[in-house]
């Protein structure tokens, strides 16, 4: 592969991870604008956001099978043309239910995007190239929180909330010519595959039974809802507890997006002399140590404002790291049904990321406790995961930069 070609190659891919979280990041600061649109209230329309999550946990278990079917391109057409519809739908609306249905719908195209990029990635480049690629779509990923939320702000302020799905829409019409001229397909269709209920889910039961699955994704997934539980906890810890104003919390935001970003292009230097799996292990006995720094610092009120976002800033570098390594680690036993994988891989780390935010309505009182604590139990259960799940580990697929080796 030319150097132009794998440039624009992982630009598309990186562009198709995007699209789901900018669709998230755009339309917050419309929300007291739709709500008022809608003579409803904001709390009514975080429902859209709801679905929106729903839909993407929903949409990976559906398009592993049809990637694995009719090949990567022609179920990702699919997808991005149900985004178009529904982004126009979401232009057009009126009333809160049409906008919560709406929104479930553009999140399965979205999600589309989402797994055929996972999956392209296991089939376009060289298995001990995997991490690398990943990490280099965090990249691309980390854009989406610190441009997405300041362009939606200023698109609702000069021009109305309803422009943002004509934003939106743009992007993944882009998007969708990029990948029919310039995406190449990397996977036959397999007409063998069936779709009937019981084969795909004993696809799924294949995958999971997989002990290099099932303990890099459970590791990787617990690891990775630290990312959901601060991105749910963050606007109480620091807009109530800590009082900021909703400006400087922006900015402490992008600046705490740089942790998780940065650390992930650290990665590809360390692939260069560790290999995937001795990294996950430091990353992540680090992200315990830290996040038990975290809660006993909060238990005794040890951390001021600074404190609080420089060990959020450690933890999420922890995650940066853990993650890339945890899904090429995950994904590299598979070849023929790497979409199923892929999308199961996807599943659980939305799934489990949405279970542990339940835990922020724990907030009472002013201290960044009950996220500090969940934190440290999303990555005590990653860790135990890690030490149990090795042992079980027969013929391990490594991944590193340098060698790919099966033993």
């Amino acid at each position: 592969m030319t150097k132009k070609r794998y440039f624009f190659t992982v630009l598309i891919l990186g562009s198709l991870t995007a699209l789901g979280p900018f669709s998230i990041d755009m339309y917050l600061p419309g929300f007291p604008a739709i709500a008022k649109s809608f003579h409803t209230t904001t709390a009514e329309i975080s429902l859209s956001l709801s679905s929106f999550f729903i839909g993407l946990a929903a949409g990976q278990l559906l398009y592993g099978p049809l990637l694995d079917r009719f090949g990567r391109k022609r179920p990702l057409y699919v997808g991005l043309a149900v985004y178009l519809i529904s982004s126009a739908g979401c232009y057009f609306c009126s009333d809160i239910n049409s906008l919560i249905v709406l929104r479930f719908a553009q999140a399965l195209g979205a999600c589309a995007a989402s797994v055929a990029s996972m999956t392209m990635v296991r089939d376009i480049f060289p298995l001990n190239q995997n991490a690398k690629i990943f990490a280099l779509l965090i990249l691309i990923l980390g854009a989406s929180p610190m441009i997405a939320p300041t362009l939606g702000g200023y698109i609702t302020e000069a021009w109305g909330w309803h422009l943002i799905f004509v934003v939106l829409g743009g992007m993944a019409l882009v998007i969708l010519l990029t990948v029919i001229f310039l995406l190449p397909e990397s996977y036959k269709p397999n007409p063998d595959y069936s779709l009937k209920p019981a084969p795909i889910i004993n696809s799924f039961l294949t995958v999971i039974k997989e002990p290099q699955f099932y303990t890099y994704a459970f590791a990787g997934a617990f690891s990775f809802a630290s990312l959901f539980v601060y991105v749910s906890a963050s606007p109480i810890v620091f807009m109530e507890v800590f009082k900021v104003s909703a400006k400087t919390y922006g900015w402490i935001f992008a600046a705490l997006s740089v942790g998780f970003i940065g650390a992930s292009q650290v990665n590809n230097l360390l692939l260069k002399r560790y290999k995937s799996e001795q990294i996950i292990w430091v990353a992540l006995s680090t992200q315990v140590v830290v996040a038990l720094l975290f809660v006993i610092g909060s238990w005794y009120h040890w951390y001021a404002l600074g404190g609080t976002i420089g060990i959020t800033f450690i933890m999420l570098c922890c995650v940066g790291t853990v993650s890339p390594n945890a899904s090429a680690l995950s994904l590299a036993p598979f070849e023929h049904n790497a979409g199923t994988a892929s999308a199961l891989l996807g599943a659980m780390q939305l799934g489990l990321g949405a279970l542990m935010t339940l835990g922020i309505g724990l907030f009472k009182g002013g201290s960044a406790l009950p996220m500090a604590g969940i934190m440290e139990t999303t990555a005590v259960i990653g860790m135990l995961i890690l030490a149990f799940g090795s042992k079980h580990i027969v013929h391990k697929v490594e991944v590193s930069e340098h060698a790919v080796v099966a033993h």
